[in-house]
C-alpha cells in the first residue's frame, strides 16, 4: 500500500469513527442505520441498563443516532441513541422539566421547580405488588368511581354525602349512632305485643 492509498484509507477511517444517521429498521437489540448512501448491517444499539437490571426501549424508524465505529470500520459500528431532529423535535422547551411523550399521546413529566409529577393521556395503569402498597400523603382526591374488591378499613371516621346502597349485615361496634339514635341497639317505646306497628326509633 503506497503512501497516497494509506492516507486515503486513514482519512476514510477517521471520517467513519463517528457518523450521523437515521434508523431504518429495528429488531430486538439491533437496528440498521442509514448514513448518507450507506446502509449498515444489523448493529447493536445502546440501552440504559443491560445487567441484572435491564431496560427495554427500542429506537424507532427515522430516529436520528450516531454511529460509533471502532477503527473506522462501519461494519463493526455501535448505535448511540439519540439526537433530536426536524422529524422528531424536543418535546418540551422548559429548561428543567423532564418530559417523555409516547406515540399514543401519553405524557409523563416531572417539574422540579414545582415539585410536580404529572401523567396524562394514559388509558390504564396497573400496580401489582405481592405484599403492600403505601400512599403517604395528607390528601388524595379520586374524581371517578372507586371499587374495593376486599375489606375496607377506615381508622379515623368518614364523611359521606349522598345516598348509601348497602347489601349484607351491618354490625354496631363502639356505640355508633345515626341522628343521635344508637344504631342497632335503640328501643321503641309504647309497644304492646300483637300485630301493631311500632312508632319511630328513639
Amino acid at each position: 500500500m503506497n503512501a497516497i492509498t494509506l492516507i486515503a484509507d486513514l482519512r476514510r477511517r477517521i471520517d467513519n469513527l463517528l457518523r450521523l444517521g437515521t434508523v431504518e429498521e429495528v429488531r430486538a437489540g439491533e437496528c440498521r442505520v442509514k448514513s448518507g448512501e450507506l446502509l449498515t448491517n444489523w448493529r447493536p444499539y445502546l440501552t440504559h441498563r443491560a445487567g441484572s437490571a435491564r431496560t427495554s426501549w427500542r429506537p424507532t424508524k427515522g430516529e436520528q443516532v450516531l454511529l460509533l465505529s471502532l477503527s473506522g470500520d462501519v461494519t463493526n459500528a455501535y448505535v448511540l441513541q439519540a439526537l433530536n431532529c426536524d422529524a422528531f423535535p424536543e418535546p418540551d422547551d422548559h429548561p428543567t422539566r423532564h418530559r417523555t411523550v409516547y406515540p399514543d399521546g401519553a405524557v409523563i413529566e416531572y417539574d422540579p421547580e414545582a415539585s410536580a409529577l404529572t401523567a396524562k393521556g394514559i388509558k390504564t395503569a396497573l400496580v401489582n405488588a405481592s405484599e403492600q402498597v403505601t400512599i403517604d400523603t395528607p390528601n388524595a382526591d379520586f374524581t371517578g368511581n372507586l371499587t374495593v374488591a376486599k375489606k375496607l378499613t377506615v381508622n379515623q371516621g368518614a364523611a359521606i354525602k349522598g345516598a348509601i346502597d348497602h347489601q349484607g349485615k351491618l354490625t354496631n361496634k363502639g356505640g355508633a349512632n345515626i341522628d343521635g339514635i344508637e344504631f342497632g341497639g335503640h328501643k321503641h317505646g309504647g309497644v304492646q305485643s300483637g300485630g301493631s306497628m311500632t312508632g319511630g326509633p328513639q
